[in-house]
């Protein structure tokens, strides 16, 4: 037998390497499991909310203040690095040439502190989303299995963070695809790596955990549309534009807030941050009433509500949950932009479908959907994945990966900075 062929079936046979395999396969799929069970605390928590408004619209303008400003303690005095989406502190553990500081980035200390704030959050109405944080609770946990792995080489221990973050995204959402791709397009940028192998290991785990718990569903349903040749195509420019316009002016805010604003707020932003998140809380109440209690919470039942019964109820609803995310993100407390982002998406296709009558609204919303998100993350393969793989519908592939395309080339001309680096590096300032 040749000695490569020996060798190979010497690693097969190993007790060692059989006992590495089965404490990453465990691992992948508790990330499956947790992410399940931080979306059914998810949707409890936005119920709860939900029942107080019922019981009084005016409550918001208590629990929100409140609620925030706790948050923000939490984050800042108990679970240090929780805050924010979780994906820029991903890749910042991706980034970092100082292995000390992967502990300040990812822990089981931080997926503890990220679970319980961000459900926290959405139990005050925050318009917030689960995704991003499920990212880095998924990174957390691979990260932590590096003692029990024999993983000690740099490279090695960023194929387990990449591994956790994708297994997070496809259990997230259900979108298993979606998870592989955006761990190559989002997470592994600036460096190559051969950890292939994980990545599928991994997302195939926790997506069969996602699947044992809840069975195989669909974020958003499934929406049977399609879009017409020739004039229909003008949609897909339009929707592009606007979708890269206002995803650019989405991120290039968020990062000019990162930086820190100049003037009062911004002075009293960094000496009284718990202030700054109850007077955000207030920003938010205020917002929830305007939109008749629409901005509140990820906007995944709206988003199913356009979708499934049109879109009477939801005029400005787009612009508000831009301001409502924004609000949200900027106050400092833990919480992702991915559902929000596709909600700002959708109620974007609400005012678009009025001005482009020839094309069925349901398409006109994906492509929002989509172009919206591509502009956001500048990431637009996982980002017309991730909406194809929500909505079930592979009739739209072609206009849908267009849009995104097209998002992703107007939001760089709006923010040349891509959002989640950028926090990552100003991450990595602030450690360093």
């Amino acid at each position: 037998m040749p000695i490569a062929d020996q060798k190979h079936l010497d690693n097969l046979m190993s007790p060692r390497e059989w006992l590495l395999r089965l404490v990453f396969w465990g691992g992948a799929l508790l990330v499956g499991m947790i992410a399940v069970l931080f979306a059914t605390g998810a949707q409890i928590s936005s119920q709860w909310f939900h029942r107080m408004v019922a019981i009084s619209p005016w409550l918001p303008f208590i629990i929100m203040p409140s609620g925030f400003a706790l948050c923000v303690w939490l984050t800042r005095h108990v679970f240090e690095g929780s805050q924010g989406s979780g994906i820029p502190q991903t890749i910042a553990a991706l980034h970092t040439h100082n292995t000390g500081h992967l502990g300040s980035l990812l822990s089981l200390r931080i997926a503890l502190g990220k679970v319980g704030v961000t459900l926290l959050a959405l139990a005050c109405g925050a318009s917030v989303g689960r995704e991003g944080p499920t990212v880095q609770i998924g990174a957390s946990i691979m990260y932590s299995l590096r003692r029990f792995s024999g993983f000690t080489h740099v490279e090695q221990i960023r194929g387990l963070i990449v591994a956790g973050a994708a297994a997070g995204v496809a259990a997230a959402f259900n979108t298993p695809l979606a998870g592989i791709v955006f761990a190559i397009e989002e997470l592994s940028r600036s460096f190559e790596q051969r950890t292939n192998g994980l990545i599928l290991t991994a997302v195939i785990f926790a997506g069969l955990a996602a699947n044992a718990m809840l069975g195989n569903y669909t974020y958003f349903g499934t929406v049977s549309t399609s879009l017409e040749s020739g004039i229909g195509w003008f949609a897909v420019v339009i929707c592009g534009v606007l979708g890269g316009i206002f995803g650019g002016l989405f991120s290039r805010l968020l990062i000019r807030a990162s930086d820190g604003w100049g003037g009062k707020i911004g002075r009293w932003m960094r000496l009284y941050p718990v202030r700054f998140a109850a007077g955000c809380g207030l920003v938010l109440a205020i917002l929830g009433i305007l939109s008749g209690n629409h901005t509140y919470g990820t906007g995944y039942e709206e988003v199913r509500d356009i979708l499934e019964h049109g879109d009477t109820e939801y005029v400005g609803f787009g612009i508000m949950k831009f301001l409502a995310t924004l609000v949200s993100y900027v106050s400092g407390i833990p919480g992702g932009i991915f559902a929000p982002s596709l909600a700002v998406g959708a109620g974007m296709g609400v005012s678009l479908s009025h001005l482009i009558s020839f094309v069925p609204i349901d398409t006109i919303i994906v492509l929002t959907m989509v172009a919206y998100f591509a502009g956001v993350t500048q990431a637009p393969l996982t980002s017309f994945i991730i909406v194809m793989e929500m909505t079930d519908n592979h009739d739209l592939i072609l206009p849908l990966m267009a849009t995104a395309l097209i998002a992703h080339g107007i939001s760089r001309i709006v923010c040349p900075e891509t959002l989640y680096k950028a926090l990552a590096e100003r991450f990595l300032r602030k450690m360093e």
